[in-house]
């Protein structure tokens, strides 16, 4: 778990006023904010009344997807788990969940025991978002504990199906960052990540393992999980992991997979980077030929290689280069509601995508109301804003237009200092 979180900081507020959002004007489910003025007229009433309905229905569809967990068909166990995911990842439903997480958990446990494929993946992924929802806490430990023998069953087994492993090495991950509170628990389970991704190591010899697709992708959500706990990891732990692993996770620079060379080089860059945070003069032996490396990559013009691979490739392998060298991070800012964020490291950068995989467009929602992760952000408490506030923020679909065209005019300008228009020549 991160180093300042708060042991009993539960997933969200549950008092009747909720923060903010930029979403609430389009998606309904993710709040309904209350407002501050007194609810003395008959039409505040009446709405009052007509939220509290709107509550209660909702309330019944979320207790009939529960219900609906353990139907016969796996079709409908699907869209069960598919409508709880949806729910957790756009609202914040702490007091809800709290009651029914064991009657929860017992059905994730039996979606992935007994559920095939698309229905193991759907659990998977329930599960750290109750996690989420519930915080860091004895709730979330007592689910954790019951789920992870299963996670780590599933991992381990060869037979089990591919696509149902992926989505466990990634939730796995999450939960333990979430949930797991023993230390020794925690370097257990990167082990059980390690045993992963280290199989595409290239060979002593240089050349790279032959490897499919989907076990390519297997390998790399396991490395990007073990990426996500090395950031809760202590000073010592560090040490031993700089010594056995980071002359290795070169080799992974080696595969014929993108998404596996990126996700090595920004591992790579995070462990410089906490590295660097526990010794200011942190030296590595082979920095020179990591240099090069990374340095080729930055600037791959192999015809081998599709186009929108390289420039994906290049683009991370120049940020990742720039960290190696120089200990630098292109910071990025990020609005929700009132508040801004800013992404200024590898490890906040790593921290960050995690959660977003798991909440996606509700992750602003979440960075507002979700006392859990904002407290993994530093945020503080919830703001809240009333109903006045909020329609004065608001601008015109005009001003809205200048600004974003303000905007992209600076970023093109940016962009076109670092882009080699070389590297283009001749690959049409």
């Amino acid at each position: 778990m991160p180093r300042n979180k708060k042991k009993n900081s539960k997933g969200g507020q549950h008092g009747a006023v909720q923060p903010f959002s930029d979403e609430d004007a389009s998606i309904e489910t993710l709040s309904h904010c209350s407002s501050l003025s007194d609810a003395t007229s008959a039409a505040d009433e009446g709405g009052e009344a007509s939220e509290d309905t709107a509550q209660e229905d909702f309330q019944y569809k979320l207790k009939g997807f529960i219900d609906s967990t353990v139907d016969k068909s796996a079709k409908t166990r699907q869209g069960a788990l598919d409508g709880l995911k949806t729910a957790m990842a756009t609202r914040i439903l702490y007091e809800f969940i709290s009651e029914r997480r064991m009657t929860i958990t017992d059905s994730i446990e039996r979606c992935l025991k007994k559920g095939k494929g698309e229905e193991q993946r759907a659990a998977a992924s329930l599960a750290c978002l109750l996690c989420i929802q519930l915080g860091s806490g004895i709730e979330s430990e007592e689910v954790f504990k019951t789920l992870k023998p299963v996670f780590k069953n599933i991992l381990a087994d060869g037979s089990a199906n591919i696509q149902a492993r992926q989505a466990v090495a990634t939730s796995l991950g999450l939960c333990t960052l979430v949930a797991e509170d023993d230390v020794l628990d925690v370097q257990a389970t990167m082990e059980c990540f390690e045993s992963l991704f280290t199989r595409s190591y290239a060979k002593a010899d240089g050349t790279c393992p032959s490897i499919g697709p989907q076990m390519s992708q297997l390998h790399v959500n396991a490395l990007l999980s073990w990426a996500l706990l090395l950031t809760i990891c202590s000073a010592n732990q560090l040490k031993d992991i700089l010594k056995k692993h980071l002359a290795r996770l070169q080799r992974l620079l080696e595969s014929d997979d993108v998404n596996m060379r990126i996700a090595a080089g920004e591992t790579i860059a995070l462990l410089f980077e906490l590295a660097r945070d526990v010794d200011s003069e942190f030296e590595f032996d082979e920095w020179d030929e990591l240099c090069y490396k990374l340095n080729a990559l930055a600037t791959d013009c192999n015809k081998h290689r599709a186009k929108t691979d390289k420039r994906k490739q290049r683009s991370v392998f120049r940020d990742v280069l720039k960290a190696v060298e120089e200990g630098d991070f292109q910071s990025e800012t990020l609005r929700f509601g009132t508040e801004r964020m800013t992404i200024d490291s590898w490890v906040r950068k790593r921290t960050y995508d995690a959660f977003r995989e798991f909440v996606g467009s509700g992750m602003n929602y979440h960075l507002q109301a979700n006392e859990f992760i904002r407290d993994v952000f530093e945020l503080g408490p919830p703001i809240l804003v009333d109903s006045a506030t909020m329609k004065a923020m608001k601008i015109s679909r005009f001003e809205r237009h200048l600004h974003n065209s303000a905007a992209f005019k600076a970023r093109t300008k940016a962009r076109s200092k670092f882009r080699d228009k070389r590297v283009d020549v001749g690959e049409f």
